[in-house]
């Protein structure tokens, strides 16, 4: 039975196990932490929108972000700061404007494709994760946003979405609990939404019952591709001492490591632009009665704000945003999660934000915004990376993809 090594246990690792396993295969996965789900997809914003499917690339992403640069409540931050990789990444993300329209309906297909694949996923595991099955609601403001918002959703309809453009009384209706003046907005009764973590770690249990193994706390430290397979060599992460370098061999490798693909890539002579994108969220624990009842149940995404927002069971509310610019940066700013505080305060002022858990991860973002799937140049070599802050919404159906691949390279060679 070929072995096939998986780099990395978050969400794209963890789907990509479990649908390796399902064609057979023998799988390790291999993490730096402990635990899977430690990093990304440990505290996300829960939407699983195919409604969000829209790229970022576009001139009125580029405007906006340059009214943005000195307001530090802004929804993006650009650390000034010179760096090669991230202008080269931004000059990227600016020549792939012209392919905002097929890359915008592409991902509107993935991310309907990947739906009813995470769904069997989860049955088959037996996965509790906090599963809303309630839609998510995008509420805007003022009437040039919407006109915006009806524009985009053209290419969202042409990818096979349905989703209704909804009136002020009709937001009311949808979530009684949102305070606040809106122009209108659109509403996506077939997306919904769940605890990342949750569901990662409980697929990764799965795994392991299904023979899958999980080599945790091992720092990567070389792939190499030959005619012959895959040679992996690996340190404990709490030492990171060459005296202590693992090796193991492989019939082939997938490359789900997040924002450290692109340094595992270059090894292999493959080119994954994945710039660390940095989101941050909070969890509202809600304690009580009144509080459960103050929080919204259906998921919000505001356009203005560039914020969502996700019931995670009667006792968590979710709010994450903002993109930050700042490289392999995992510190968590005070004016970065204020706004996400200052946000549910003006939206569900009866909400008690007096026990607020603040986070931060970086979002593997390619400058296409599209994720790298499939073979790099090397025998045995393929990828399942760069999803941007579309990794819970797409890795079900990407994991798929590249098993797939990783069988037709095997029955080939």
């Amino acid at each position: 039975m070929p072995h096939i090594a998986v780099i990395g246990a978050g969400i794209t690792g963890a789907t990509t196990a479990y649908a390796l396993r399902e064609k057979g295969y023998e799988v390790t996965v291999f993490d730096r932490h402990r635990y899977a789900a430690m990093e990304t997809s440990y505290a996300n914003g829960g939407q699983l929108s195919a409604s969000n499917a829209e790229v970022w690339n576009s001139w009125s992403t580029v405007m906006k972000g340059m009214g943005w640069l000195f307001q530090n409540d802004a929804p993006l931050s650009l650390n000034l700061t010179p760096s090669w990789h991230k202008y080269s990444w931004l000059a990227e993300f600016a020549a792939n404007i012209p392919n905002y329209r097929t890359n915008t309906i592409a991902t509107t297909r993935l991310a309907i494709a990947a739906r009813q694949h995470l769904l069997a996923m989860a049955e088959k595991a037996e996965i509790n994760f906090d599963l809303e099955r309630r839609g998510i609601l995008h509420i805007y403001y003022d009437a040039d946003d919407f006109r915006r918002a009806m524009e985009a959703n053209k290419l969202l309809e042409e990818g096979g979405l349905v989703r209704t453009a909804v009136s002020v009384e009709e937001i009311r209706s949808i979530e009684p609990a949102l305070e606040g003046k809106y122009f209108g907005g659109f509403f996506t009764p077939s997306d919904f939404t769940g605890d990342i973590h949750k569901f990662t770690r409980g697929l990764m249990d799965y795994c392991r019952r299904k023979d899958v193994q999980f080599v945790s706390d091992a720092e990567v430290s070389d792939i190499l591709s030959s005619d012959h397979g895959i040679d992996i060599n690996w340190t404990p992460a709490s030492t990171q001492s060459d005296s202590h370098v693992a090796k193991a061999h492989f019939d082939a490798v997938v490359i789900c490591a997040g924002v450290a693909s692109r340094h595992l890539a270059a090894k292999l002579g493959d080119r994954v632009n994945v710039y660390p994108v940095k989101g941050y969220s909070i969890t509202v624990e809600l304690e009580d009665v009144e509080n459960q009842n103050a929080a919204p149940w259906v998921s919000l995404l505001d356009e203005k704000a560039k914020i969502v927002a996700s019931r995670l069971g009667p006792n968590r509310f979710r709010v994450a945003g903002t993109a930050e610019f700042s490289g392999a940066n995992r510190d968590i700013r005070a004016d970065r999660v204020q706004p996400l505080v200052d946000w549910t305060r003006r939206l569900f002022p009866e909400l008690n934000t007096s026990r607020v858990v603040p986070w931060c991860g970086l979002r593997p973002m390619m400058p296409d915004m599209m994720p790298r799937v499939g073979p790099g140049k090397r025998p045995g070599v393929f990828y399942n990376t760069g999803h941007g802050h579309l990794g819970w919404t797409l890795s079900a159906a990407t994991a798929g993809i590249v098993a797939d691949q990783v069988a037709m390279g095997r029955s080939s060679s």
